[in-house]
């Protein structure tokens, strides 16, 4: 179930929390964090935890499906796309959880091909999709 050998390891600090700075350790991302008005905050500029797991998720998951069709030399249309949606809100019985939808768009692809990529990606390749398996409710809309 583990990973076999460490590639890599981004490291990032935050401080301050959900109100706070966050910084990487190469410096490329170096950004204040600002609490949504839906969540109680100001808003504003500034990223939150959720848009940053958004943009990651959905990030992996076009790499993950374009690796599936490199090993099955199907062509992935050059405006494929895929958009991330983190929800956050209470849960039972304290707490918060998140949930996930990812809307992807394989444009000209066959319908069948495209869902196999997606299903395929979900189920044995995306890291992200095996961290959030059982953990997260994942909705992966083709559209």
């Amino acid at each position: 179930m583990g990973i076999k050998q460490v590639l890599y390891t981004a490291t990032a600090t935050a401080k301050g929390g959900r109100a706070g700075h966050v910084k990487s350790s190469d410096g490329v991302l170096d950004f204040d964090l600002k609490v949504p008005k839906e969540l109680g905050g100001p808003g504003g500029l500034g990223s939150n935890p959720e848009q940053l797991f958004a943009a990651g998720y959905a990030a992996c998951f076009e790499g993950a499906m374009r690796f599936v069709a490199g090993q099955r030399k199907i062509q992935v249309p050059a405006d494929t796309h895929v958009t991330g949606h983190v929800g956050i809100g209470p849960r039972e019985p304290t707490g918060f959880g998140i949930t996930v939808q990812l809307d992807v768009s394989l444009p000209g692809l066959d319908r069948t091909v495209a869902q196999d990529l997606v299903d395929t990606a979900h189920r044995d390749i995306c890291p992200y999709s095996h961290a959030t398996r059982g953990n997260v409710d994942v909705t992966i809309k083709l559209v």
